[in-house]
């Protein structure tokens, strides 16, 4: 890469990265930080790039999701098997709805700083600096807690490392077997007040499934069905960090940002003369960028040609971020710049923080319908403009939380105060996730349909 250096972002201009009062302390635990051991692999990072080089083709589905901001108070083993398996669950509605491999990279093992927007925050007359996640500060309201500690990193990639090795021994070691998903999407259908409706999409897996195992194709005789791969993500704001994390991969000379699978740039640090943008050019690593209303076409086309200049399919992922309301007023001009420019991008929708609003009762909140709709906004753009909607990118946790109104449980307003226990944004619940996948099952359906069509005319 051009003038690129694993320390050349310290030459730009950068936004949402703390001051630490001690540097000398901060670049000592960064020092040792570059010694543990990778996270990730170069490997594994190549493996899921051709991975997602088939979403760009529309022959298979993104979907990513977890956790707004992991903490360090919700560090529990069963907390990590429950968003795996949420995630799983979607995955088989997903699959069987598309006809299409869903490639599952969640937001954990190391999302933990969050862009605020404002620096400080004001509690009865009392003004001090705002969290930015538990790597960083501390949630509670006071003086020393909100001082930038560099001795949390150390924790941080100590939970990152634990959850990684639970995630990988889920993913080989059965718990990921097809028949358990399909029981517990069982399950969710029992209880669920609108289980009745998606009743016959699931009777249509039981049937699938049950074909399968007649012909013999079950997870007896055939690994696959109870394994999957299972990928890392989080947004590559702490740049300190994440330089301390980046390795060079013995086998090609290339730089790898270690931390996890997949970064992102986040909707407020994709400046083309900024540090975040400067640092991602230089990985190899499958790079996401949010994209909000203030996004320009013609800065949309320089960000992917800056940090794909070869225009490798797999390595961008445009993930749209508008609000239900706003799909139709930003989304077509992106998607015609990008088609006339000729770029291979997975277009993802982020349902979550375009629709964030703040409830009667002051906790801040998403309505579920909102979310809904947004996705099935993006996914009607994109086939009035001849793409294909690839990705789903959603804010959810696997706990029976009350964060997010709506759905088929009709949290209330007055409800949210009984389980609202996010550090930062609210999540789906798992019931409100899962419901998202029932209802969206159509458009996947009709949206993997046509990118069908249209590759099969393309190689006629």
């Amino acid at each position: 890469m051009k003038n690129w250096k694993i320390n050349s972002w310290r030459n730009y201009p950068v936004k949402h990265v703390p001051e630490y009062p001690d540097k000398k302390e901060l670049e000592g635990v960064l020092n040792k930080i570059k010694d543990f051991p990778p996270l990730v692999f170069a490997g594994e990072t190549r493996h899921l790039k051709e991975q997602l080089s088939h979403v760009v083709d529309g022959n298979a589905f993104l979907l990513q999701g977890g956790d707004c901001a992991e903490s360090f108070a919700e560090f529990h083993p069963d907390n990590i098997r429950d968003t795996f398996k949420l995630i799983l669950q979607m995955s088989l509605v997903l699959t069987y709805s598309a006809s299409l491999p869903v490639i599952k990279l969640g937001r954990i093992a190391g999302q933990f700083s969050k862009p605020r927007s404002s620096p400080v925050e004001n509690i009865n007359g009392v003004e001090l600096p705002s969290y930015l996640g538990d790597n960083i500060n501390g949630i509670e309201f006071n003086e020393k807690s909100r001082v930038p500690d560099p001795k949390r990193l150390f924790k941080a990639y100590s939970q990152s490392a634990s959850t990684l090795n639970l995630i990988r021994a889920f993913s080989h070691g059965g718990f990921a077997d097809l028949k358990k998903v399909h029981t517990w999407n069982l399950g969710f259908i029992k209880k669920t007040p609108a289980g009745k409706k998606f009743k016959e999409l699931e009777d249509k897996i039981a049937d699938a499934l049950a074909f399968m195992d007649a012909c013999g194709i079950n997870s007896d005789f055939n690994r696959r069905l109870k394994t999957v791969n299972f990928w890392t993500s989080h947004e590559a704001l702490l740049l300190p960090f994440e330089q301390s994390m980046t390795r060079v991969d013995s086998t090609t000379g290339e730089y790898h940002a270690t931390s996890a699978h997949f970064v992102w740039i986040g909707d407020r640090t994709r400046q083309l003369d900024g540090g975040h943008v400067e640092f991602c050019r230089g990985i190899e690593n499958p790079i996401g960028i949010k994209c909000g209303p203030t996004l320009k076409s013609e800065d949309l086309i320089n960000l992917c040609n800056r940090i794909n200049p070869k225009n490798e399919k797999g390595k961008i992922t445009l993930i749209s971020r508008f609000g239900h309301d706003n799909v139709d007023k930003f989304l077509p001009k992106l998607i015609r710049s990008i088609k006339k420019e000729g770029l291979n991008v997975i277009w993802s929708c982020d349902p979550m923080h375009g629709n964030t609003i703040k409830a009667t009762s002051g906790y801040k909140t998403r309505p579920f319908n909102s979310v809904v709709k947004e996705v099935k906004n993006v996914f009607e753009c994109h086939q009035s403009e001849g793409t294909y909607a690839g990705g789903l990118h959603i804010e959810m946790t696997g706990q029976d939380v009350t964060e997010c109104t709506g759905g088929a449980q009709k949290i209330s307003d007055q409800d949210l105060s009984h389980r609202y226990h996010t550090h930062c944004d609210p999540r789906l619940n798992a019931n409100q996730a899962l419901e998202l996948a029932f209802l969206i099952s159509d458009e996947i359906k009709k949206n993997a349909a046509y990118s069908k069509k249209k590759n099969i005319k393309a190689a006629s």
